[in-house]
């Protein structure tokens, strides 16, 4: 057996499949390492397995003692890990948990413009969001305060916001962001990612591994800036980060070159094979392209302890894939 991710020791490891040889045969099983925080982006067009291997590395942390997977699921593609202990939470986070110079953006308005700085100056005065839309209604011109309003009142209705909300999860869970716009998706994605980062920071709880799937929902918006913060600065008090995506090119260059494993499937696209080929294209001998896998469940992981690619043919995941109809045959994969 062999393991992606270190060099030596022991310590716990997570399931992955089996090596898949230069022939197409399959060798010996595969594991990938949980003993040490990590750093992983996971591409792969759509149908190619992709939600597949984050379910299975989702179910291998919830057996793992001292670590606590949290997903952010756009898709609804994981609630069948509550099967396995996790909790399906409704996405509910403080306002307060959102910096105040972050508000304007979050919901639509330039920070420079008169409505934005009165949203930005309510954030900071109070920390709920009927505190904040009592507070607009009591400031600045009345066009200002009309913008404003709306704006928070649009905020009000993705029904995300309370005064208690999910910061820090110390046990397995599933933020059910399904039908949830990306503005507040962002929004619950941006306190939860900072509350793990500022647990383990007070070297308090589980270590957590945060996955994300349709990771650039997220890479685009006010969660932008925590996800770096855990990418770049995040393994050392013992965050782990999964970022899922099906569209590698938008990645920004801070997620390939943080990361110390990046996980391919299936790509068609140019500018896609092209940004993971350029990623890690010192690990392969000959083409990238070449080796980038054509099947549905196989993967290509470039591990950065070992400086090698690794060719794997994926396990299925036990837990039901709640995003998409299974393809006959394929059970199991997106």
């Amino acid at each position: 057996m062999a393991t992606i991710g270190r060099t030596d020791g022991d310590g716990p490891k997570l399931p992955l499949g089996q090596y898949i040889a230069r022939d197409g045969s399959h060798g010996g099983d595969v594991t990938l390492d949980c003993a040490r925080p990590h750093a992983m982006c996971l591409v792969g067009k759509r149908g190619s397995g992709k939600s597949n291997t984050l379910g299975l590395l989702a179910e291998g942390l919830c057996a793992v003692d001292g670590i606590v997977p949290v997903v952010a699921d756009p898709m609804g593609g994981f609630a069948g890990l509550d099967a396995l202990g996790a909790a399906v939470r409704e996405p509910r986070v403080s306002p307060a948990a959102i910096p105040p110079r972050e508000w304007p953006r979050l919901v639509g308005l330039d920070p420079t413009e008169a409505a934005g700085a009165l949203v930005w100056t309510a954030a900071s005065e109070r920390s709920t969001l009927a505190e904040m839309r009592a507070y607009v209604d009591d400031e600045g011109a009345r066009h200002t305060r009309r913008v404003a309003a709306n704006h928070l009142a649009r905020a009000a209705s993705w029904g995300v916001f309370a005064p208690e909300g999910i910061r820090q999860p110390t046990d397995p869970t599933v933020l059910d962001l399904a039908g949830v716009s990306d503005r507040a998706a962002n929004a619950v994605v941006r306190a939860v990612a900072t509350g793990l980062y500022e647990r383990r920071l007070a070297g308090e709880g589980p270590l957590p591994w945060l996955l994300v799937d349709e990771a650039h929902v997220f890479l685009d918006g006010v969660a932008a800036p925590a996800l770096d913060t855990l990418l770049t600065r995040g393994r050392a008090p013992g965050v782990s980060l999964v970022l899922a995506t099906q569209r590698p090119n938008a990645l920004p260059e801070t997620a390939i070159s943080q990361a110390d494993l990046l996980a391919t499937h299936r790509l068609t696209g140019r500018a896609d094979t092209a940004a993971v080929a350029g990623a890690r294209g010192d690990y392969v001998d000959g083409s990238v392209e070449t080796r980038i896998p054509a099947g549905v469940g196989d993967l290509l992981v470039f591990d950065d302890a070992t400086e090698r690619a690794h060719s794997v043919r994926v396990s299925e995941r036990t837990t039901p894939h709640g995003g998409t109809a299974p393809t006959l045959g394929t059970d199991g994969y997106e």
